[in-house]
């Protein structure tokens, strides 16, 4: 069933994914905890957040979200930017050592998909992506 196959490839990842943060999550100053490498995750998948959106979506207080972000401040993973908009408002913008800390991640996806390069013709593969990118849309 299509639904088992979606299941087990977002299982796949999601191992990964986790392998890959405890792989890089170290008992020594700076290294981000396993709570705090899962909220930067989050700041990453809202792409940009105000502090009161990645409260919101954690479903968290502000003042909680506040004591989170500036602990990824103070280990260098995040950056505050002021709002184009309203100056008073800032958003969380990922820092250079974060994408140094999920590049293993993206290494693991890249071997996989020139893996799947090699299995299926180009018109297979430029369908799948399609197929891809329409789950992406409806899962938001």
């Amino acid at each position: 069933m299509i639904e088992d196959s979606i299941i087990n490839i977002s299982d796949r990842i999601i191992l990964e994914f986790l392998r890959s943060i405890f792989e890089q999550v170290k008992e020594r100053e700076g290294s981000l905890s396993a709570m705090e490498a899962f909220a930067v995750e989050v700041i990453h998948d809202l792409h940009e957040p105000t502090i009161r959106e990645f409260a919101d979506f954690l479903n968290i207080s502000q003042s909680n979200a506040t004591y989170k972000v500036n602990s990824l401040i103070k280990k260098g993973y995040i950056e505050k930017q002021n709002s184009e908009t309203d100056r008073r408002e800032y958003h969380l913008i990922l820092s250079d050592k974060y994408y140094r800390y999920t590049d293993q991640l993206r290494t693991w996806v890249e071997e996989l998909v020139r893996k799947v390069e090699k299995e299926f013709p180009p018109e297979d593969l430029k369908k799948l992506e399609t197929m891809i990118n329409q789950i992406a849309e409806e899962m938001i």
